[in-house]
């Protein structure tokens, strides 16, 4: 048998490093055996999957040093690789689990559902629905068929008893079927969910083995009763133990920075980031701190991973970039780093724009430039000293700016000029005076180059990172200040 992973990774924002921390032991995984690793992407949600976050996950991870075998760029003999252009696939076993009783159609609206829930809720039962909580009598199942309701196709589970499931690290899990719900295979737009896609997928791409976090283990009953369904012979599971906060709360881009697209812009080196990826919850042979790529494959098992909840650390992971630069890189291979950094011509070429107009002599370039090639700028209380709004408004306009630009799937000019516009009309302030305390939290600098400009091109971990310090050095949102906020923020 030849080993095969996989990763399949959601192109619906910036490229997530505990993406890149279950690709890292994927690949070890298969390349420890001679195997293969396979990256497939899960574009099934057709609202914020873009073609320019598969492009910004492609590059992240082979920044990273982080090759397959297999995928949409690279094909191989069981594509297509994208799940959009595998619609037919799964619209055909979808069908077969219906043929064999194993399915159904509901055609519940979402009203009904939402009824449901509360009147179980209410009723101290359990919330997962099964499929005779979901059962229409016979007549209004034909008379919404008859006129074409629409409907998603949800599998047949078991109303009680247990299901074990086998885990490579954690051995025989033992799950409720009273805890898992009659899940929606094919939902109302004929794309599939999650749930059977990556089964189908699975099982046609040949995988062998699937290693993925922790927060899949609910989900495993659901996959292991397909299988047994389809007849097919399920990989091997492997739930990793997610990343954390230091806080020992879930890696969060609320928290923590967690695009690689931030590290990469913050000057980490690639094999800076993949070593101490490599350290979450995995350790060498000789337990050294520092390690390549290569040693970490040839070095690797599966049994060393500790299930204890790693901690991602931003400090150790600076201080462990610092070793590789004193370490591994000289005058000439730093100068090469500095290029592939930032100072390159892709890079400069969208900043040139922005400092053309605005300098007479070449030495100003860099100072009004500065902001394009920095972490966090270096602000404090002061700097927003002629901003003229009160605290708790300052605070609340970058929280809320902050909180909006979570939410924005397409990084560019027009669309962050939309919410902007949005926060000014709820804030009853003109664009000059809202922007004023962004310029500073993202350029570091009350005159510099245009703010929403410096956005686009700095990104939108960066962006966010940067409006976050902000908050802190104005001393931070309380307990009570995000109680309001966030009431306030869902009414807008």
């Amino acid at each position: 048998m030849t080993v095969r992973t996989r990763i399949a990774p959601s192109p619906t924002g910036d490229p997530h490093v505990g993406t890149a921390y279950i690709a890292l032991f994927n690949l070890c995984f298969a390349r420890q055996h001679g195997g293969q690793f396979v990256l497939r992407i899960e574009d099934t949600d057709r609202v914020r999957s873009t073609a320019e976050s598969e492009q910004m996950i492609l590059d992240s991870l082979r920044w990273l040093g982080l090759d397959w075998d297999e995928g949409p760029d690279v094909g191989g003999p069981h594509g297509p690789y994208r799940q959009s252009e595998r619609g037919e696939i799964y619209a055909e076993h979808a069908q077969r689990l219906l043929d064999a009783g194993h399915a159904f159609k509901c055609y519940r609206t979402s009203e009904e559902l939402d009824e449901l829930r509360e009147s179980r809720k209410a009723a101290g039962l359990q919330m997962a629905l099964k499929p005779a909580d979901l059962a229409l009598s016979a007549d209004e199942q034909a008379r919404r068929e008859r006129e074409g309701w629409p409907y998603v196709v949800r599998m047949q589970v078991p109303g009680d008893g247990t299901c074990v499931v086998n885990d490579m690290l954690r051995g025989a899990i033992e799950v409720d079927w009273a805890q898992v719900d009659a899940q929606i295979l094919l939902k109302s737009d004929g794309m599939p969910t999650y749930h059977l896609a990556n089964v189908v997928d699975d099982h046609l791409m040949g995988i062998t083995h699937v290693l993925r976090g922790e927060e899949w283990i609910n989900s495993a009953p659901k996959h292991q009763l397909l299988y047994e369904y389809f007849g097919w012979q399920m990989p091997e599971l492997c739930h990793m133990p997610l990343l954390r906060n230091p806080d020992k709360s879930k890696l969060s881009k609320r928290k923590n920075p967690t695009s690689i697209n931030y590290y990469r812009r913050m000057g980490f080196l690639p094999q800076a980031v993949t070593n101490y990826l490599g350290r979450m919850g995995w350790s060498m042979p000789d337990d050294r701190e520092k390690f390549s790529l290569d040693e970490m494959m040839a070095s690797f098992d599966i049994q060393r991973v500790s299930l204890g909840g790693p901690v991602f650390d931003l400090d150790k992971l600076t201080w462990l970039n610092g070793v590789y630069i004193r370490e591994d890189l000289d005058d000439a291979a730093l100068l090469q780093a500095l290029r592939d950094w930032a100072f390159n011509e892709a890079y400069v070429s969208q900043i040139l724009p922005q400092v053309r107009p605005r300098v007479d002599t070449l030495s100003q370039v860099a100072p009004l430039a500065g902001h394009f090639f920095s972490g966090l700028p270096a602000i404090d209380e002061a700097s927003f000293a002629d901003v003229k709004l009160e605290r708790e408004t300052l605070l609340k306009l970058l929280q809320f700016l902050v909180w909006r630009l979570e939410g924005v799937s397409r990084w560019d000019k027009e669309t962050l000029l939309d919410e902007v516009k949005t926060l000014g009309e709820h804030f009853e302030l003109k664009m000059k005076v809202l922007l004023a305390p962004v310029f500073i939290a993202v350029t570091g600098s009350a005159t510099s180059t245009s703010v929403m400009d410096a956005m686009v091109i700095l990104g939108s971990d960066m962006t966010r990172a940067r409006l976050r310090h902000a908050i802190d050095v104005l001393g931070g949102v309380s307990k009570k200040q995000a109680k309001r906020f966030e009431k306030e923020y869902r009414e807008l």
